[in-house]
């Protein structure tokens, strides 16, 4: 019998997101227009997969359930917000970019501590945070040791300040 307090394996991570939305062609504008995301492969007018790097897919967009729908109501479960993160504080500075050239509204953009985010909403309402890790040497902890994150506002102007992201 499995022990149910082992933790998981260290080396999963999370794969992708499968996302329901209205207008698939409205979120391919944002996710591939505005993000960058690259689409990588389409089924019609029902679903598309995008993704950076030549990966098969970070982000699934279907209307299976939702074509022409609205976005979920306040005080209801589900999906809280979908995590991007940037590789480098370059390449978040150049998404930051991307949104201020396409006039997507940021909800906030916090500093915590173990990484600088920036959160909005896409074109259904999904909540999203763009953000960049800090190298773990740099986390904030505590006297004891234990992970201290905080939530500061983040410096907007030195994060634009930044040079653009390497391409490779």
């Amino acid at each position: 019998m499995a022990d149910a307090n082992r933790p998981i394996d260290p080396g999963a991570t999370i794969g992708h997101v499968h996302l329901k939305v209205a207008d698939l062609e409205r979120a391919l504008a944002f996710y591939c227009g505005v993000l960058g995301f690259e689409l990588t492969q389409r089924y019609g007018r029902d679903a598309a997969f995008v993704s950076a790097g030549g990966y098969h897919h970070h982000i699934g967009l279907n209307t299976w359930e939702s074509r022409g729908g609205g976005p979920a109501p306040p005080g209801t479960t589900g999906l809280y917000h979908v995590a991007i993160l940037y590789p480098t504080r370059a390449a978040l500075a150049d998404a930051l970019r991307r949104l201020i050239a396409a006039n997507v509204p940021l909800e906030g953009a916090s500093d915590h501590g173990v990484s600088e985010a920036l959160y909005l909403r896409d074109p259904d309402g999904n909540g999203l945070e763009l953000y960049r890790d800090r190298p773990r040497e740099m986390w904030p902890r505590t006297a004891d040791g234990r992970l201290n994150m905080v939530t500061r506002a983040l410096d907007l102007d030195g994060l634009l300040g930044e040079g653009a992201p390497e391409r490779a």
